[in-house]
């Protein structure tokens, strides 16, 4: 296949703030990845659509370069959105997309990632990279690594533990939020896609989510330290919100900040009441409570615990909510520093003690 750009960046392009040492990370963890994860190999095609907006994106796109030499790379800016499709409809089943976006790609009513698993094509996303830049470029390139007996090992051992589970307590320093029921069957995002329909997604990964099966039964306090703005960007208050959980539902705000307390007030305007429904186990260690970076999706995998707020968790059903009229998922970070399943400790001293 001819590219359709010089293979060549040139580096002058790649901003000082990326060095070389941390493309050359960038480039090892990503061969990973593309070995051990996505389970990529010659002769299949692959094709790199980036763009050359933002540092992170040029390194990213260099470090591919580095990876994958006979791949063809589109620059997204420079040829039509019919010229990638008909790059697209060249691949066979098992080839692979990867797409370098500092913001978010839009090909008119073309939904990639979905339209691309349909034709059975491996995909890596990595969106939203304008987002993170000096230190955070380098967290998001630290988050990158692939550790196959980390992430599956306790992967799915945090699965194994979620999934018999009658109960399950947060500790976020003096507050308790129990969840007195157990949950439903727990879904993995830790690179091994042998048992899915799709190989690939989102880019960094790490981590296990549920949520309870009786939402009504999650009841106390919690302390989150880390909330998605209504721009989906990380918002980090001066000091941690304290949310009060009845049944299932925010019924206080302590110490809230106008950026939250407008979050709040959007979900009840548009849902009447706000659930809390994801319970997500981060594993990601390149992100923590000090290590952060602004794209809220991408730090939805510190190594800990997050929740969502709103009626919206499309993977699971619940009775009392409808989908048609669920329209809210905000991701919230709890400090975390204990986490228990029945009477297990599984969480502490900012790792998990499973596997």
């Amino acid at each position: 296949m001819t590219s359709l750009i010089p293979q060549e960046i040139p580096a002058a392009l790649i901003l000082s703030a990326i060095h070389e040492d941390a493309i050359v990370a960038a480039e090892n963890h990503l061969r990973d990845v593309l070995a051990l994860a996505i389970e990529y190999q010659a002769p299949h095609a692959a094709i790199i659509v980036f763009d050359t907006r933002c540092e992170l994106a040029l390194a990213l796109t260099e470090a591919y370069k580095r990876c994958l030499p006979t791949a063809t790379f589109i620059d997204f800016d420079t040829v039509s959105a019919d010229a990638i499709l008909a790059a697209f409809a060249e691949l066979a089943a098992n080839d692979l997309v990867v797409l370098i976006q500092s913001t978010n790609f839009r090909l008119e009513a073309f939904r990639i990632r979905i339209e691309l698993f349909k034709r059975s094509l491996k995909v890596i996303e990595h969106p939203h990279l304008s987002r993170m830049t000096g230190s955070q470029a380098l967290h998001y390139i630290a988050s990158l690594a692939y550790d196959p007996t980390y992430y599956r090992g306790v992967g799915r051992a945090l699965k194994a533990r979620i999934d018999s589970a009658r109960f399950g307590v947060v500790d976020s320093g003096g507050e308790r939020l129990v969840f007195g029921s157990p949950f439903e069957s727990a879904k993995l995002n830790i690179g091994d896609y042998s048992e899915m329909t799709n190989v690939g997604g989102q880019f960094p990964i790490g981590e296990v989510f549920t949520e309870a099966q009786d939402l009504e039964a999650v009841n106390g306090r919690v302390r989150i330290f880390v909330f998605g703005d209504t721009a989906f960007q990380v918002n980090q208050p001066e000091k941690p919100i304290t949310l009060v959980i009845e049944k299932g539902r925010v019924t206080d705000v302590i110490d809230s900040t106008p950026e939250f307390d407008q979050v709040i007030a959007n979900i009840r305007a548009d849902e009447g009441e706000v659930w809390l429904r994801e319970l997500g186990f981060g594993m990601n260690r390149a992100f923590s409570q000090t290590r952060t970076v602004c794209d809220i999706g991408t730090y939805e995998r510190m190594c800990g615990i997050h929740l969502s707020l709103g009626a919206k968790h499309g993977v699971y059903n619940k009775p009392q909510i409808k989908r048609a009229t669920a329209r809210y998922h905000v991701d919230v970070f709890a400090v975390t520093e204990a986490v228990y399943l029945d009477d297990d400790l599984v969480y502490s001293n900012g790792a998990w003690q499973v596997g």
